[in-house]
């Protein structure tokens, strides 16, 4: 892909994602680009589809914030098959950076077939590890009012790895502790395994430190309060 065939796709990424959530925003894109790259390398792919996959693949964030019941993936994929066929590109392209877009979430029926889709599958989850996936998480977490933690009945905070209200703490053992088991290559088990040790660590200080507030604190109410 030459550099303004990049550019002009690019500016229609960034138009696309304008007033979009911090946890989705233009940067996310660009780490998606930059992991697609990297594990690329051990591959033969189509470049330009991967790369115009990668640039595009979340442009349908705003319809499915702004509209109830639109699934991002499916809408990005129709916006960017019909952007590329406007700027010129053949339909069999097209239809291969659609596929990518429309598989690249959580989507058991529809699993991502082409390595190019699985390339910007794997990229995309790659950024629900590590420590930016612990702060994308929280972000994401608060945008949709989704508290840090949930507490039982004696006002002791729960791990989140029970039977629990949706949290952080949950989403944590439910979601991002399971990412490496869902990627499909190599390259990125291999990243995701290296930042595993940043979010247990980042999770162990929140965990150690606002289980530690409550107990200190309920038992000092105790001793405060009469009757």
């Amino acid at each position: 892909m030459d550099k303004a065939k990049y550019r002009i796709i690019e500016e229609y990424m960034l138009s696309c994602m304008a007033n979009c959530d911090i946890a989705h925003d233009s940067q996310h894109i660009y780490r998606v680009l930059y992991n697609g790259l990297e594990i690329s390398m051990g591959y033969e792919v189509d470049e330009e589809v991967l790369i115009a996959a990668c640039l595009l693949h979340d442009i349908g964030r705003n319809i499915q914030l702004n509209e109830f019941g639109k699934d991002h993936a499916v809408e990005g994929a129709g916006l960017a098959y019909k952007y590329l066929i406007s700027i010129g590109w053949c339909e069999e392209k097209a239809s291969h950076v659609k596929e990518c877009i429309a598989t690249h979430a959580y989507r058991e029926e529809n699993p991502p077939a082409s390595i190019e889709a699985k390339i910007v599958f794997d990229s995309d989850k790659l950024d629900v590890t590590g420590a930016v996936g612990i702060v994308r998480y929280i972000a994401h977490s608060a945008i949709v009012s989704q508290p840090l933690y949930s507490v039982c009945s004696n006002g002791q905070v729960l791990p989140g790895n029970d039977n629990e209200e949706p949290s952080f703490f949950k989403a944590y053992n439910d979601d991002l502790m399971k990412t490496k088991d869902r990627l499909y290559t190599e390259k990125a088990k291999e990243i995701a395994e290296g930042r595993k040790q940043a979010c247990v660590d980042i999770y162990n200080s929140l965990y150690g430190e606002v289980g530690k507030v409550n107990r200190d604190g309920l038992s000092n109410l105790n001793l405060v309060l009469k009757g």
